[in-house]
């Protein structure tokens, strides 16, 4: 089984990335969280691996984190959830805030994540409620949104309608807010919807 590669990153994108171990390269599925943490193409990466063995195929799951591997494989555990839908899971909502959403049942968070309705929900919370003690650190640690602009905010949630991860669409705003306001006429910039959304979108791209 492969637990971990290092090697050049020749290509990434918010699900997917490939990487160069002596020659071969290894395609492997990723989350959001895990796509922001990457160095650029061409540098050296890190992840952690897990790899899913079905009777036809052989699936490489990438994470820069080892917490974000252990939360994967506990959401596995859960009947209903592949492992395609628990990259989605962990795609649309940073580890942290699940854990802490899963161990205080907080099935309205759960069930905006794509993928996770209510049944599925209270299925999470039933079966990993408990079992995130090795875990309740990253919970614990997890720390408040930024305060931005109404003008950043209603451009965050234009991103995730539009179907963005939360986690990636923040970045990006963030990145186009802390921009606007460094830059000459900031105070106007960070108030301006329309500045932001298309400085969000170039940066989440």
């Amino acid at each position: 089984m492969i637990a971990f590669l290092r090697g050049r990153l020749l290509s990434k994108s918010p699900n997917r990335a490939i990487v160069e171990c002596s020659g071969v390269g290894y395609e492997m599925t990723i989350s959001v969280a895990t796509f922001t943490s990457l160095p650029a193409e061409g540098a050296e990466a890190r992840l952690h691996i897990y790899t899913h063995v079905r009777e036809d195929q052989i699936a490489l799951f990438g994470f820069a984190e080892p917490a974000e591997k252990r939360l994967f494989e506990k959401l596995l555990t859960i009947t209903g959830i592949g492992p395609k839908l628990a990259i989605t899971v962990l795609s649309g909502i940073d580890a942290a805030r699940l854990v802490t959403a899963i161990r205080g049942s907080d099935h309205a968070t759960l069930t905006r994540i794509p993928g996770i309705g209510k049944k599925t929900a209270e299925r999470v919370v039933l079966e990993l409620k408990d079992k995130l003690d090795d875990m309740a650190v990253a919970g614990a640690t997890a720390t408040a949104e930024p305060e931005l602009s109404a003008a950043a905010n209603d451009v965050l949630s234009a991103l995730v309608n539009l179907g963005f991860a939360r986690p990636a669409a923040l970045k990006a705003v963030e990145a186009a807010y802390n921009d606007g306001a460094l830059n000459k006429g900031g105070a106007v910039r960070i108030t301006d919807f329309e500045w932001l959304f298309r400085a969000a979108m170039a940066a989440i791209r």
